[in-house]
């Protein structure tokens, strides 16, 4: 809806015409309230126009009016018609492509320029309409009533003035002023230049200062991560030999235990556990921190994989207080790509959380598909103490823990779930919370069933774990075969041993505590078998195997690895002649016995 409130309308049929509704215009601007540049715009394009309508169409009639529409501000509307020609192609005017030798064109498209609305209607044996309107800014939005009739009467009172001479002198004055506008936005124009040429040269030493930065920061990253690794290594040789004298010694190796000296190695190893628990979850979250993480993709059915988490998880189960259930998946269910490994790290977790803070009741695992047929989800609930609204968020927080009766009572890193959200991200997947404060907790883990990571994940190195039955048949009928375990460390040296040469192996072991005295020994003994730590003195076990392997004498030897350090961070092009790998902390006297006879068989 909109209203129309006219105030002047003047005729256009000579030179002097032109210049008076240029007066009026500028005057009607005055009265209204726009400012001098405003007013100045006005009065140059209505002059533009109007003379066009003159020497084009022999003349014409300009209306000034006021224009409200609902919802909008007021605008000052001037309306020029004349009964010419018309314009045969509107368009190229406006945009300023039309040239003429009169000049025509030139004065519509830079009219067009100054006000805020234009509007152009013409046609053959009609003439031209140009409506040219600017709008009210600021506070003013409304003229009332009574100061336009006020306005009505000051312009009807003044009459038009078409003095040419005096009209052109008053023009001088207004270019004169626009003149020292114009220096002086180009002096300020000029300082600001000046301002933002300082401003740009201190934004180009702030972006050098945090390019700097940003690659100090990358360093200490590197070196926390290497520093990470190296210590997880010191941390993890004496740990792995606690943990293996514990194994020997609650076995009963070496004899029989009172049942005081059996709680007493079962605290042992019990808090070498958890000290080396924290130890992995540290360097884990260090390397998937520096990107340094290998995805190793394999697939696997659903079945397969809960059963194998059945084996390891049943026993954390809390006797009869806590049960650990297990809920067979759908059948139909596809096969999953992804990494076996790091996605039962993360159920594992799970599990083992859910465990510590339930008192009672029970921990299910449930597997199934998600609304979407290309992801999967695999969901831990409990009935334990539950999570509080505001702390959902903390628990996935590193070395964060929350304050209850319960978590008093069982201990741990604060790293787990950290971890798992990180781990999840790897696997392409994501993590969600459920819980009610007494009511337990849901923690659901949905990730692709078909994991692309668009690059070939790194091949594994063989891990000489496990027990071959047939071979086991086969050990007792062996000869007798030399071993030579070279290590730095003579606990692990002396557990080593023990678990080599328990339950009457054939095997007769030789020891070397650096890497000098390894390569010595293997050339002068010829051992069956090397057992090679990869951090010692004098000389390490990367340059061990470049001399075993470079040497004819011994270059037939295989050579096991046996480290606490991370395989993952392991440079594989170094201990390519290496015919496996044997984790320290999962040794133990079948999967040694399993190694050396994989082998000896093969050899």
């Amino acid at each position: 809806m909109s209203s129309r409130i006219p105030l002047l309308t003047m005729p256009i049929s000579n030179e002097t015409d032109v210049v008076a509704v240029r007066q009026r215009a500028r005057r009607i601007a005055e009265l209204i309230g726009f400012d001098t540049q405003d007013q100045t715009r006005i009065a140059t394009a209505v002059s533009e126009i109007a003379r066009n309508a003159f020497e084009y169409a022999g003349g014409g009639m300009a209306a000034f009016r006021l224009e409200a529409v609902k919802g909008k501000p007021q605008s000052f509307i001037v309306s020029i018609r004349d009964e010419g020609p018309g314009i045969a192609d509107t368009d190229a005017i406006l945009e300023g492509r039309y040239k003429s030798q009169h000049g025509m064109g030139i004065g519509i498209s830079g009219a067009r320029r100054l006000v805020d609305e234009f509007q152009i209607q013409s046609g053959h044996k009609v003439g031209t309409t140009v409506e040219l309107g600017k709008h009210f800014s600021g506070r003013q939005r409304t003229i009332e009533k009574s100061k336009i009739s006020k306005i009505v009467d000051q312009i009807s009172r003044e009459g038009p003035e078409a003095d040419p001479l005096r009209a052109i002198a008053f023009h001088n004055v207004e270019l004169a002023r626009n003149l020292e506008e114009m220096s002086a936005r180009q002096r300020e124009l000029r300082h600001l230049s000046q301002e933002l040429e300082d401003t740009n040269r201190g934004v180009v030493a702030l972006y050098s200062e945090l390019e700097q930065k940003a690659d100090e920061l990358r360093q200490a990253s590197e070196l926390k991560t290497r520093f990470l690794s190296h210590m997880s290594h010191e941390f993890r040789t004496p740990l792995n030999s606690i943990l293996a004298l514990s194994d020997l010694l609650l076995k009963r190796v070496d004899g029989e235990l009172t049942e005081e000296q059996e709680t007493q190695v079962s605290f042992i190893k019990r808090s070498a556990e958890s000290l080396h628990e924290l130890v992995n979850d540290l360097l884990d979250i260090a390397k998937l921190e520096a990107g340094r993480v290998d995805v190793r993709l394999s697939t696997f059915g659903v079945a397969d994989l809960m059963g194998g988490l059945r084996g390891v998880l049943k026993p954390l189960e809390k006797g009869n207080t806590v049960k650990l259930i297990f809920e067979d998946p759908p059948a139909d269910l596809p096969p999953i790509t992804s990494d076996e490994g790091k996605l039962v790290q993360i159920i594992r977790n799970f599990v083992s959380n859910a465990l510590k803070f339930t008192l009672e009741g029970e921990v299910r695992i449930r597997v199934h598909p998600s609304s979407q047929s290309k992801t999967i989800r695999f969901a831990v609930s409990d009935t334990g103490i539950g999570i509080a609204p505001e702390h959902r968020e903390r628990v996935f927080e590193e070395f964060s823990q929350i304050d209850s009766p319960t978590q008093r009572l069982v201990k741990g890193t604060g790293l787990g779930l950290s971890l798992c959200r990180k781990l999840a991200e790897v696997l392409h997947g994501k993590i969600e919370l459920v819980s009610a404060e007494g009511k337990g907790s849901t923690f659901t883990l949905e990730i692709p069933l078909d994991l692309d990571l668009n690059a070939t994940a790194p091949a594994n190195f063989p891990n000489l774990l496990g027990e071959p039955e047939e071979l086991v048949k086969t050990r007792r009928s062996r000869k007798e075969m030399t071993v030579l375990i070279a290590d730095d460390d003579p606990v692990f040296r002396y557990t080593l041993r023990q678990l080599i040469v328990a339950d009457e192996a054939p095997y007769n072991v030789i020891e070397a505590p650096d890497g000098v005295e390894c390569y010595a020994k293997a050339r002068d003994l010829k051992p069956d078998v090397i057992v090679l730590d990869l951090q010692m003195p004098r000389r390490d076990g990367y340059q061990v195997l470049e001399d075993l392997s470079a040497d004819p004498m011994t270059k037939g030897i295989p050579v096991v690895l046996s480290s606490s350090a991370d395989l993952d961070l392991i440079t594989r092009e170094r201990i390519a002649t290496a015919r496996g790998f044997l984790p320290k902390r999962e040794l133990s006297r079948e999967t040694v016995a399993a190694a050396l006879d994989r082998i000896l068989e093969n050899r």
